[in-house]
């Protein structure tokens, strides 16, 4: 019986997948696993851990995707991770192996990983992926040279083509892992005293995982605060520089890796790849930015035009569901809840899957094509002065279309202060959801006529709300910069790799699992907050409450058939006035007077917190619009007639539209934005961070513009 399967007898054997960004390991894990896979987080940090199960001739494996690294140096969140899982200190936690998976046409670099596992002492064993492209480019690696000089087994896969992954899973179930003697001696390194006093206390096995807690012990979250006073002390005391330690083991690592690929791996010359033909197009100084700009247009221009239809039928559905329930089941507080309630709540989820899914497909596509590295490349020089990374072009630019794949999408950035940053700015990029309002207020107040012959003043308009974003994303990025600190080191280190087709498989599974995702981690707390709502606007102190249904039926029941539906808008009004939400839009009209809005107004910014375009609904309620919510014609009908009940003057005036506008350009008026954050931060502290600043920066915003239009 094989090693794999003995172990299995207690536990299920845990293995690992590592390997330098774009080598094919995802697509390896994905292979491995299938659908059985679940997203988690490791402990103390935003970084997604994704576990899947294997089961191959009755016994199943836990299979473990770590993030993609370069080596074992403590740079970024990702490395720190990786030291995490390999080197604990409880062999309950450490995996059982490690599948080592290194890129065929960049073996040197992927050796350097796979040299430094080695001498963890961590039983490995190498896949060396992507032979097809290696077979293209006419690289020959002698496998057995390989093997011999380190001990660790080889084979040789083409996950794209599942290639070899067959025999991986054979390989896997023999348990064919080895823990070969050490690469590198780390005494030349690091003084044999030292390793041998970090080694006793901590209980290693051996000195490079010493010489590891060293290194990581001070940046980890997961050492106590003892141990790392412990560790401190000891490099004061030994007067010992990590840096140049680093810089010494790279050296010595490389020499000895070079040789080996000096004898192991031979290239034949080749005529210009089509990756250099490609790359003088699409990294151009010019061109570059111009096709990023025209791909960029395409995606969103299908996003919105793909997604229309599907989210259409997604609310057509739910609000059926909701007129179903009210028509079948008794009326009461119950069938409030599930119709007005939960079945929003819950349309609310869905009707995002379909941007969501679409999103991620177009961003895998980009990813599997190697043209994202290309992307980051050219933008990383523009984002850095802000304090943001070149990856945080694709969230912000996504926030246009929706800001909650926007956040999702910045798990990508590696650096913890750039992913922060972008995460807590994307919001302010001017969505689709803020689209109805700008709408309704600029067809409100702007007239509709052209300047310098072909300039719409209303395009003009809302063109200028979204350079307002823009410009907020940028100066609260800068301050963002000057105010989170970090010792995490920040560089771009993007590999460029070959341009191949993309992965369909992984692509659909892409869009599954981050679906999947959204609606079961934030669809939880956005259906809590459509609860909460719902009851604050059907509830209110019973006395107002029965006064108001006492007088209505009273004026219905003297009412011509004709009159009817005027009066119970009017009784729906006035019981929105007497709820608790109406009383708090009260509460908050002395606040909100400087910005000229009244109680009405701050109903609906407080209900527009569920989603920024449910003011519209809102204000059509409060103002007992008859017809068509979306008839914006009645609404601006009526919100021209509405006026201050001590002054008499207009409420919706210039200085007030323009105010409003500038309030939900900058307010964090959107729930579901909430609870992506919240997911990808692992808590409540940056999203109540987020929607304080931004509800700041809107509310000083929105009274400047109000004082000086009025």
């Amino acid at each position: 019986m094989s090693e794999a399967s003995v172990h299995s007898v207690d536990q299920k054997v845990r293995i690992a997948i590592i390997g330098n960004p774009n080598v094919g390991k995802s697509t390896i894990f994905n292979h491995l696993t299938g659908l059985r896979q679940k997203i988690g987080n490791y402990p103390g940090v935003t970084v997604d851990k994704k576990v899947g199960t294997m089961d191959f001739k009755g016994v199943s494996y836990e299979i473990i995707d770590l993030p993609g690294t370069y080596s074992l140096f403590p740079n970024s969140e990702d490395e720190i991770i990786a030291h995490r899982v390999l080197n604990q200190l409880s062999t309950k936690v450490r995996p059982d192996y490690v599948l080592m998976v290194i890129d065929s046409t960049q073996v040197s670099r992927g050796l350097f990983l796979a040299t430094q596992l080695i001498d963890l002492g961590i039983k490995l064993t190498l896949v060396m992926n992507m032979a097809d492209i290696a077979a293209e480019e006419q690289i020959n690696i002698k496998t057995f040279e390989i093997y011999k000089d380190l001990g660790v087994p080889i084979i040789s896969t083409d996950a794209r083509g599942a290639e070899g992954l067959q025999p991986l899973k054979e390989l896997i179930h023999e348990g064919k892992f080895s823990n070969p003697a050490e690469f590198i001696d780390v005494e030349e390194i690091v003084s044999a005293n030292i390793l041998n006093k970090v080694q006793s206390k901590f209980s290693f096995e051996n000195k490079y995982q010493a010489y590891q807690m060293l290194r990581f012990g001070l940046v980890d979250k997961t050492v106590s605060t003892e141990d790392k006073d412990y560790i401190k002390n000891l490099l004061d005391a030994e007067d010992f520089d990590l840096e140049k330690a680093q810089i010494e083991e790279t050296r010595i690592r490389y020499e000895k890796i070079d040789s080996l690929v000096e004898k192991s791996v031979s290239k034949a010359k080749t005529p210009e790849a089509k990756t250099n033909r490609f790359d003088k197009i699409f990294l151009h100084p010019v061109l570059g930015y111009v096709i990023f700009a025209g791909i960029l247009l395409l995606i969103f221009q299908t996003i919105f035009a793909w997604s229309s239809v599907p989210m259409d039928l997604i609310d057509g559905l739910f609000a059926e569901i909701s007129s179903w329930l009210v028509a079948t089941l008794p009326e009461g507080p119950f069938t409030s809840l599930l119709a007005e309630g939960l079945a929003p709540g819950i349309g609310g989820v869905v009707i995002f899957i379909p941007q969501i899914a679409l999103l991620f497909a177009f961003l895998a596509i980009l990813e599997d094509t190697g043209y994202m590295s290309r992307v980051v490349f050219l933008m990383d020089r523009w984002m850095r002065p802000f304090g943001l990374h070149g990856k945080s072009i694709v969230p912000l630019v996504s926030g246009v279309a929706c800001a909650i794949p926007g956040v999702m999408a910045a798990r990508n950035i590696g650096n913890w202060k750039e992913k922060m940053i972008t995460i807590m700015v994307t919001p302010l990029m001017s969505c689709s959801a803020r689209l109805p309002v700008y709408v309704i207020l600029i067809g409100l107040t702007v007239p509709d006529r052209f300047i310098i012959g072909f300039v719409n003043l209303q395009a003009l308009a809302l063109l200028g709300l979204y350079l307002l974003g823009v410009f907020g994303v940028l100066i609260t990025a800068f301050g963002l910069k000057k105010i989170l600190k970090t010792e995490e080191k920040s560089f771009l280190m993007v590999e460029l790799p070959s341009y191949r087709t993309p992965r369909w498989k992984d692509v659909l599974l892409t869009m599954y699992n981050k679906s999947r995702t959204f609606v079961m981690e934030a669809g939880k707390v956005i259906l809590a907050i459509s609860i909460i709502l719902w009851v604050l606007a059907s509830y209110g102190p019973p006395s107002k409450m029965d006064a108001v249904r006492a007088e209505g039926e009273q004026r219905i029941a003297q009412a011509s058939e004709e009159q009817i539906p005027e009066i119970e808008a009017e009784i729906s009004s006035q019981l929105l006035e007497n709820s608790f939400i109406g009383i708090m839009g009260q509460a908050i009209e002395p606040v909100i007077k400087p910005l000229g809005y009244d109680w009405k107004i701050g109903i609906a910014l407080i209900t527009s917190f569920a989603a920024r375009e449910v003011f519209v609904s809102t204000i059509a309620t409060i103002y007992s619009i008859e017809g068509d919510v979306e008839d914006d014609l009645t609404i601006r009908q009526k919100l021209e007639q509405q006026t201050w009940a001590d002054t008499g003057e207009k409420v919706y005036t210039a200085a007030t539209a323009f105010s409003l506008m500038v309030f939900y350009a900058f307010a964090m008026q959107c729930m579901s934005t909430l609870a992506v954050v919240y997911r990808e931060t692992k808590g409540w502290k940056w999203p109540l961070i987020q929607t304080v600043y931004m509800t700041a920066l809107a509310y000083v915003s929105a009274l400047v513009v109000y004082q000086i239009f009025s």
